[in-house]
């Protein structure tokens, strides 16, 4: 048994129980040892948390990086809705991923930066509009995991029309995008 095993094996148990439901117990059962032999991997269930937000995140931190021949608006759309994608690919993704701290990508997050920065917005807005942007990709997947409704709306009362999970979340980054575009032709490059 290794590290990257119990990874696996943690996020298998995630995706059939659900966020809440993981414990080092049910993980050691279907690994088929005792519970302790776990802590030489992980010194404590938060850990193990953290590692697995990091494997389940592995879609996203492997995706292309921007080039500088990438319009700067459409690489900004893409990279939100490939964040989007892959915490939809695990249950409780985004519980999972809200609140670690991206140790392993912070180099890519900084090319990231530098992209924006050299497209023409200033350091400052660059790093606000990702963080923006993430953030609202977290709560909108928060949202639409959490969303156990049902989607034909047959509970909602008639003035309240259902939602698309997908087409509000694009209206959102549309928006957050648009905001972003503005202010820096507004300012100029930094």
């Amino acid at each position: 048994m290794n590290r990257e095993t119990v990874v696996a094996e943690a996020l298998d148990l995630l995706d059939e129980v659900g966020l809440d439901a993981v414990s080092t117990r049910q993980l050691a059962k279907r690994l088929g040892v005792e519970q302790p032999s776990l802590y030489y991997h992980f010194k404590t269930k938060k850990d193990l948390l953290a590692a697995m937000a990091e494997a389940a995140m592995a879609p996203h931190a492997d995706a292309r990086l921007p080039t500088p021949d990438d319009d700067w608006r459409e690489w900004f759309l893409d990279n939100s809705r490939s964040f989007r994608r892959t915490l939809l690919m695990r249950r409780d993704g985004a519980r999972l991923h809200a609140g670690s701290t991206p140790t392993g990508e912070l180099d890519r997050i900084r090319r990231k930066i530098a992209f924006l920065v050299t497209s023409g917005v200033q350091e400052r807005d660059a790093q606000m509009a990702m963080l923006a942007a993430s953030r609202f990709t977290v709560g909108c997947v928060l949202e639409e995991q959490a969303d156990t409704g049902s989607p034909d709306g047959e509970n909602l009362p008639d003035d309240v029309p259902v939602l698309d999970q997908e087409e509000a979340f694009e209206a959102g980054l549309t928006l957050i995008l648009g905001g972003l575009a503005q202010h820096t032709a507004t300012i100029g490059p930094g």
